[in-house]
């Protein structure tokens, strides 16, 4: 396989010309046009002008973004935009992680434009994909009816899923755990059966990278542990707004995750061991089972060079205590990511019209697969990767960031098959077996506050928001009874003003969904 360096690619792709879109058809001004932008993500901290992505929409459009990213050394965008918010000074575009809150709280005041009117008369690649998705148009309008911002769109339904050591499983005699008894069982087995063969009692039955993907178990018990693919968040029952940490199904499931813990069934560093701890448990022939990414946890069965008989692969959801196969996790159709035009840009037709451009055929190709002819190349209709993406042995989506796709801070639609390509044999079984069994379930996809709503929000959530947390984690950990503390809980919960936080999610949700 042939292999590229980053700077043979950024070099290369200068001098890349596309028959197909020669013509200049997608050229929105005849002389090049300049405008700024803020582009922030803990990926990438500042707008990069060579990137070749870029490189590539600057020669196909004629528009050329500069750099205007205020707060480039924090990883952290809400700081960033803070900082850029109080400068005074908005660039013409602003691109950011968690736009959406933003620009729904400063858009009505004139610091963002509102794009309704732009994309219906300059965009028909934005208006046609918003009139075929009215919610998501639903979803990302402000309290007054505006859409302020363009999100990033994720493509494709699946995400995380439950995984099991399959080999253990055979050694020890044990079948595919199918309820929550059995996943218990088998969990204790992993405890005590010595399934890694070295005499040793050292297997870590359940862990998880994230932590909150140990309270995801709640599920087991009829609980919730979020509602969207944003850990803690709201979710809808039946048209009303709740909390999945103030529900009889959670407490019941923090009670058994509590005991479970204390029976060395899940990895006494779930709290701690963070990121590392897939690769350090699976590399070491430690961890059992965990719920996580569908491509990348797949990707650990070339350990199997290594591990003799290591198989690691994705099961169905075990029945809850009711009989309830549920995947709660999905990929949610709309992020609260992606960029806004600023209230004192003096082009915001060319710029609607840039934002456009990503929407359309060839800037979607772009902007998930990168250039075309370097990065990937057209066969049978659909974009694929080329050697210098899937022959330097790196993740694709590593690779595709540094080029400048993929970013989360620029509106665009994803292409699933940009993942698809890099996805093995026991990925795609794994969908395939989630998708026959139908396990996943729908998303609340957030709501826009009015100025009263969101002076409610902002007053009572942060401080309920810590306290929920701090007691799932002291509750685990060992201190305090779950159900000898739970109404003392709730009644704090309502003391703090989380019902008050309620009636205002359910407020803004009836008067955007309609509900």
């Amino acid at each position: 396989m042939r292999h590229l360096t980053l700077a043979s690619v950024l070099l290369t792709s200068m001098a890349v010309t596309t028959p197909a879109i020669a013509d200049g058809h997608l050229m929105i001004v005849d002389e090049p046009l300049e405008l700024t932008i803020h582009m922030h993500h803990k990926r990438y901290p500042s707008y990069n002008e060579d990137w070749p992505v870029e490189q590539e929409a600057r020669r196909l459009t004629n528009i050329h973004l500069k750099n205007a990213t205020v707060g480039s050394n924090t990883d952290n965008s809400g700081e960033a935009i803070n900082l850029l918010l109080a400068s005074g000074k908005l660039p013409d575009i602003i691109g950011t992680s968690r736009i959406k809150d933003v620009v729904n709280q400063y858009g009505p005041q004139g610091a963002f434009m509102p794009l309704n009117d732009l994309i219906d008369e300059h965009a028909p690649h934005l208006k046609a994909f918003f009139e075929k998705r009215p919610d998501i148009k639903a979803a990302i309008s402000a309290a007054d009816g505006n859409m302020y911002y363009i999100p990033y769109l994720p493509d494709g339904k699946y995400g995380r899923a439950y995984f099991i050591r399959y080999d253990w499983l055979d050694k020890l005699g044990l079948e595919l755990p199918q309820s929550v008894d059995e996943v218990k069982a088998v969990l204790e087995a992993f405890r005590d059966g010595d399934p890694n063969g070295n005499g040793l009692k050292d297997e870590v039955p359940y862990f998880a990278r994230q932590w909150e993907e140990l309270i995801r178990l709640v599920t087991l018990w009829d609980g919730r542990s979020s509602g969207s693919d944003t850990y803690h968040d709201f979710y809808v029952d039946s048209g009303q707004i709740k909390h999945p940490y103030a529900g009889e199904g959670y407490r019941d499931g923090i009670k058994n995750l509590t005991e479970w813990y204390a029976e060395g069934l899940i990895d006494p560093e779930v709290f701690t061991r963070g990121s590392s701890a897939r690769e350090y448990l699976l590399s070491e022939d430690l961890g059992g089972m965990t719920h996580d990414w569908f491509a990348s946890t797949s990707g650990y069965n070339r350990l199997s060079s290594e591990i003799e008989g290591f198989a690691f692969k994705a099961f169905a959801p075990p029945a809850s205590i009711s009989g309830q196969r549920i995947e709660e996790h999905r990929r949610i159709p709309i992020k609260p990511d992606g960029w806004a035009i600023g209230g004192t840009n003096k082009h915001p037709v060319e710029t609607i019209k840039y934002f456009d451009f990503w929407f359309s055929p060839e800037g979607r190709n772009i902007v998930n697969f990168g250039v075309e002819g370097v990065h990937w190349t057209m066969e049978d209709g659909k974009a694929i990767f080329t050697d210098a993406i899937l022959g330097t042995g790196r993740p694709v989506n590593s690779q595709l960031y540094e080029l400048g796709a993929q970013l989360h801070a620029r509106g665009y639609f994803q292409d699933y098959g940009y993942e698809i390509q890099w996805s093995n044999e026991f990925a795609l079984e794994g969908i395939a077996l989630y998708d026959e069994g139908d396990y996943l379930i729908d998303q609340f996809l957030g709501v826009a506050f009015n100025e009263d709503e969101q002076a409610v929000y902002d007053k009572y959530w942060p401080s309920v928001r810590t306290y929920m947390l701090e007691r799932q984690q002291a509750w685990i950990l060992g201190t305090g009874e779950v159900e000898a503390d739970w109404d003392a809980y709730m009644a704090d919960l309502d003391k703090m003003g989380l019902n008050d936080v309620l009636a205002a999610m359910q407020s803004a949700y009836n008067r955007q969904y309609g509900g």
